[in-house]
């Protein structure tokens, strides 16, 4: 793994540590400045709802502009937003507010999608693994440190203060991009996609062609985020049942250990599957099983440390589907990546805000055990479905390995074997 490529992942640890900071932030001075819960539940779908039409557009952008351009100008946009928001929090209005929500929700996107898809030029397709388990585990860091420095940043500086900071952080990742300059964009020669997908040498462009695989896949992570934005809807109702007088204590407790499973989340994929290699759509499918049966288990009353452990098995569940679903995604010719990771922020920004409502609106008659079951069980049924898929032949075998291009010193040839049995990063 490259200096370069370090230097750049220091700096996303940076900017996401500043996103988690004014998550927490924002949407305190949201109630503040709207009055009420609807205006938060009103501003939260908007920025959603940005985010999933950047979504639509982030592949043509990243095509159009760069990715790296796409990163920079993005970064620069939300640093101006949470800008704008620092010198005008005491008396801030709801335009400038939702506006400034807009463009955080676009922008984060826009990033995303470029960054992920940018992973396998700037480190070798060998390296993706690897590289994806370092930008999910400085990003846990990430949000245990934004979660946990909020309130004393808020109370010591105000809003104004975290916002500031927010705002700062982007601008670390924007000169990052501008002084070490990564190479972001392919030449369209990063050799053929696994067997089973479309897209290989002087196969079709744009999106058409999918393997019903591929598109399970995408599918079941949108799934996902679905019945995801369940328990982040009922965790705080849970957490005033079970310790009423103290329900930060429960939110933390849960949070933390949610966290540590996510950062030993690196080691086990690593240890798994061996250098280069990745575990393929059916470690996705049972991971999001896991994951959902964890979740579910953390609302039934658990004793806490019965409960710590469930959290810690969340987020390692939650962190190894993350590292081999991009760098499933990341498997494919580099002409379609930025669309085809476009297509995937939208269906998992679609997902959440879908469940995001439709789980508010459930647990105003059901509990939160019923709630947050039925929507991880639909996350369950999608994931046993890619399952029979993947039994019934939706990979190909394995193709000999070629005698020619081999991979060296770390960077990817035209001949890197593929294969879905032995696909790196499903």
């Amino acid at each position: 793994m490259s200096g370069r490529f370090r230097c750049l992942v220091s700096a996303y640890a940076v900017s996401s540590y500043g996103n988690y900071l004014s998550l927490i932030a924002l949407s305190l001075f949201t109630y503040d400045v709207t009055g009420s819960a609807w205006g938060i539940g009103a501003l939260m779908a908007l920025r959603l709802f940005s985010g999933m039409l950047a979504g639509l557009a982030a592949g043509a952008l990243a095509d159009t502009a760069g990715r790296r351009t796409l990163m920079f100008l993005a970064d620069v946009a939300q640093a101006s937003a949470m800008a704008l928001l620092a010198l005008t929090a005491p008396g801030t209005g709801v335009p400038l507010l939702a506006s400034a929500v807009v463009v955080l929700g676009a922008g984060n996107t826009l990033f995303t999608v470029a960054l992920r898809s940018a992973v396998p030029v700037m480190v070798g397709q060998e390296e993706r693994l690897r590289a994806n388990g370092m930008l999910v585990t400085v990003r846990s860091f990430a949000t245990v440190l934004g979660f946990a420095s909020a309130a004393p940043v808020i109370g010591y500086g105000g809003y104004a203060a975290a916002f500031a900071i927010n705002g700062a952080s982007f601008l670390v990742s924007a000169a990052a991009l501008l002084v070490l300059r990564p190479r972001t964009d392919g030449d369209g020669t990063d050799g053929p996609a696994p067997v089973g997908d479309a897209g290989t040498a002087g196969g079709p462009r744009g999106l058409r062609g999918l393997s019903a695989l591929l598109i399970g896949t995408i599918l079941l992570r949108g799934a996902d985020a679905l019945a995801s934005s369940s328990h982040n809807v009922a965790l705080p109702i849970a957490a005033g049942a079970a310790t009423p007088d103290h329900p930060e204590l429960f939110m933390t407790r849960f949070w933390a250990a949610w966290a540590v499973g996510t950062l030993l989340a690196h080691q086990v994929v690593k240890r798994r599957t061996g250098a280069g290699r990745a575990a393929g759509e059916r470690a996705f499918a049972i991971g999001t099983c896991a994951m959902s049966l964890f979740f579910v288990l953390a609302f039934t009353g658990l004793p806490a440390p019965a409960l710590v452990a469930v959290a810690l098995g969340a987020g390692l569940a939650d962190g190894c589907t993350e590292i081999v679903y991009t760098s499933r995604l990341q498997a494919v010719p580099d002409r379609r990546r930025s669309r085809l990771f476009g297509l995937s922020a939208t269906a998992e920004t679609s997902g959440f805000t879908l469940g995001t409502v439709a789980a508010a609106a459930a647990l105003e008659a059901l509990p939160a055990l019923a709630v947050v079951g039925a929507f991880h069980g639909t996350a369950v049924c999608g994931a046993l479905a890619l399952l029979v898929l993947t039994a019934r032949g939706g990979t190909a075998p394995r193709r000999k390995r070629p005698t020619q291009g081999a991979t060296r010193g770390g960077e990817t040839t035209h001949g890197t074997r593929t294969g879905t049995g032995d696909t790196p990063g499903a």
